[in-house]
């Protein structure tokens, strides 16, 4: 996969089309959600990220996904209002999409193969994240369990290179 992160495509949840070079120089935090799952409130932690180092170059892409037991039912309107209700989400929500599978949207489809998880070439789960570098070429990926908080550090160290 020659592709770069910055070539890549992909929607927002009110159907913009955004080209992640959009995001060049900055550190973006990619993660596939869920609103009916036991990590939903992750929510919580991914907008303190957002709200703590967004003006430092921090972006976070929420991705929302329904492929794990059905845990993101809704359509984008119900998922951005739930969303801002419960959790106060103010970062960028993206077009429900698939992660794995031959459906797969390409910017999984890229993070997965830059960033292997434990189960291979898949993501296991939902709030499964990967934190891209200010060029794009270095993804970090982290398991659902991996609280927002606990990221803090590799965010950190990313901003500063």
């Amino acid at each position: 996969m020659d592709q770069d992160f910055y070539s890549l495509k992909a929607k927002t949840s009110s159907g913009r089309e955004v080209v992640m070079s959009h995001y060049q120089g900055k550190v973006v935090l990619v993660v596939n959600t869920a609103s009916k799952c036991g990590f939903t409130p992750q929510y919580a932690g991914l907008e303190a990220l957002h709200k703590r180092y967004h003006e430092k170059g921090l972006v976070v892409l929420g991705f929302p996904c329904d492929q794990f037991a059905h845990q993101e039912p809704g359509n984008a309107a119900e998922i951005q209002a739930f969303c801002q209700k419960n959790y106060g989400v103010t970062f960028q929500l993206m077009e429900k999409t698939n992660v794995n599978g031959s459906k797969a949207h390409p910017v999984f489809a890229f993070l997965r193969h830059k960033a292997p998880g434990l189960i291979g070439n898949s993501v296991k789960w939902n709030f499964t994240k990967f934190l891209v570098s200010k060029d794009g070429k270095r993804v970090k990926r982290f398991s659902p369990s991996v609280s927002p908080e606990n990221l803090e550090a590799d965010i950190l160290r990313e901003l500063k290179a």
